[in-house]
């Protein structure tokens, strides 16, 4: 069967042939329903685009990033769809900030008579997303432990305390990811899974909230998910979405604290940390105010404004328009950087996530080529999330499809390149009913689901779908790094492999380039996965629901009552 070209892909590279899923073990057959199939040649076609040095990197605010956004509408436009942004447009506009702080950058804790000082990327990597030129601290300071408010978990660490003008210091994770069998929050938190009260970006939000001037978040390793080299290798810089009208919405600083800097505190002021981490298990625990002790900054700032866009496409439903399935990725990389050993400067992020943005495109050329579907589906390419989500995240601050009527947000970050797979790795395993609706559409290939193998890093609150998420959006995440997935050559050995070969020597760097030696059948079963799940939804009246456990299902419930 001849399938339409697309004209933008086509003016750049030319694809001599169409190798699309066959009835391989581990994919699913052609059906009448939907004829038109995802195609291996198409996405790689489009990564080498994306990737190429002639996109530079696709950093927002460059001539890269805007040229990838003229690309992905030209891409959207061919395929027939109709614009799904603001005010008829293609686009959904992003205005950011970026901060960095400048050197000397002095911090310091003093404790009594006596100053401890913090020297930037070594002791405390601190940064800040508020829009001022200088940043005056002088403040008490709060050990809250963990930090978390989780009322359906019958826990508060923040009893009675005021955080107003106050800085915070967390222990990073959840209470019970270092906890022993027999201490009261062992499997409060799902055990090594992390949940969203673990995450730093949760604390620092709680903190804000609050009223706190500062939040820190007390390193370690294991239980941040990486090293100190990976959380101090951008000192002092920082990104946020624009609110006009408003410099002080956000705290003055945030960041991490190394845990050598952090015993050396609380010694200094007589307490043991490690006897606070196991108290901060407890139930019982409640956060308190160091005696004695105040935080001190006097720091000047760089800010620029930036602005990039979103990508957004729409596909009408036919008897159940208002209501939105979203498919989605991001389209930024890290731009340029520093000469690698062979002197490449372009960091093109193909796999990080031109494939993921190459998945979205052929999902809407399957589904624009086959049968109409009740329900709308939005293609949403996202900007800026490299530098924190942003682009997701000025979306769901201001949507322009009520979140109440989006049915589930499906976001591709990150495929392996390695082959067919007997399974797919589930990211965030108990959060949401579309678990099992992978679990089916796996089924129908011959497939299972395998849960993701380190929980405990918090995969699931690191990609776009989360920003919809916190505002109770039922998601589905699938990332390549989530865990070695069984490959039919060379098994879960192999997967791991894979993984260890693409963390370790080419995520976020020059290397992370397109190859004609790929093997991309493994991607297109999951993109066929998530093509599978929209239509199953697409054509049913049936709202996903977070499961009990979730802590996004109360508000959900809440926006249950809108739909009425």
């Amino acid at each position: 069967m001849l399938h339409r070209l697309l004209p933008g892909l086509f003016a750049f590279a030319t694809i001599t042939a169409i190798t699309t899923i066959t009835t391989l073990a581990g994919c699913a057959s052609t059906t009448e329903e939907s004829p038109a199939r995802i195609e291996t040649a198409r996405l790689s076609a489009t990564v080498k685009i994306l990737a190429s040095d002639e996109f530079e990197g696709r950093a927002p605010g460059t001539p890269g990033g805007r040229k990838t956004v003229k690309f992905l509408i030209d891409q959207f436009a061919g395929l027939g769809l109709e614009p799904g942004g603001s005010n008829g447009s293609w686009t959904h506009t992003v205005p950011m900030i970026r901060t960095q702080l400048q050197t000397p950058a002095p911090m310091s804790f003093r404790i009594g008579d006596n100053v401890q000082p913090l020297q930037q990327q070594t002791d405390i990597a601190a940064d800040t997303v508020r829009e001022a030129p200088s940043i005056s601290i002088d403040a008490p300071v709060v050990f809250v432990g963990f930090g978390a408010h989780a009322p359906e978990r019958d826990w508060d660490d923040y009893g009675d305390i005021d955080l107003t003008g106050k800085v915070a210091i967390y222990l990073v994770n959840d209470p019970d990811f270092s906890a022993t069998p027999d201490e009261p929050a062992a499997g409060r938190f799902g055990d090594r899974r992390m949940t969203y009260y673990g995450r730093w970006a949760y604390k620092y939000a709680e903190a804000a909230r609050r009223g706190a001037t500062a939040a820190l978040v007390i390193h370690e390793t294991q239980a941040a998910g990486y090293g100190w080299n990976v959380a101090s290798s951008s000192p002092g810089e920082n990104y946020a979405v624009v609110r006009e009208g408003n410099t002080d919405h956000a705290m003055a600083l945030q960041g991490w604290l190394h845990n050598d800097a952090a015993s050396q505190l609380f010694s200094a002021a007589g307490y043991d940390l490690e006897q606070l981490r196991k108290q901060a298990r407890h139930p019982d625990f409640t956060a308190f105010e160091l005696n004695d002790v105040r935080f001190g900054a006097d720091l000047s700032v760089q800010v620029e404004r930036i602005e990039s866009s979103n990508v957004l496409a729409k596909l009408p439903g036919t008897t159940r328009p208002q209501d939105v399935l979203m498919v989605t990725s991001h389209w930024d990389a890290f731009g340029l950087g520093e000469p690698d050993a062979q002197g490449r400067t372009v960091r093109p992020g193909a796999n990080d996530d031109a494939l993921g943005t190459a998945g979205v495109l052929e999902i809407a050329r399957v589904l624009t080529q086959s049968k109409p579907l009740a329900r709308s589906v939005v293609f949403a390419v996202w900007t800026a999330e490299e530098s924190g989500l942003l682009g997701s995240e000025a979306y769901a601050r201001d949507p322009i499809y009520p979140l109440e009527k989006t049915v589930a947000n499906l976001t591709l970050d990150i495929l392996q390149t390695a082959g067919p797979a007997r399974d797919v790795i589930l990211v965030g395993e108990g959060q949401s009913d579309l678990e099992d609706d992978l679990a089916q559409a796996a089924a129908a290939q011959n497939r299972v689901v395998t849960p993701e193998s380190l929980p405990e890093n918090g995969l699931f609150f690191r990609a776009d779908h989360f920003s919809l998420a916190q505002r109770g959006v039922p998601v589905l995440l699938i990332m390549g790094i989530a865990g070695g997935a069984d490959l039919l050559e060379g098994g879960r050995a192999a997967g791991d492999q894979w993984i260890a070969d693409y963390t370790g020597n080419c995520y976020h760097q020059t290397c992370d380039a397109w190859s004609p030696d790929w093997d991309l059948r493994g991607a297109a079963q999951n993109i066929e996965l998530f093509r599978t799940i929209v239509e199953k939804l697409g054509n049913s009246e049936r709202w996903p629901q977070w499961k009990t456990s979730s802590e996004f299902r109360s508000i959900r419930e809440l926006s249950a009552e809108a739909r009425q």
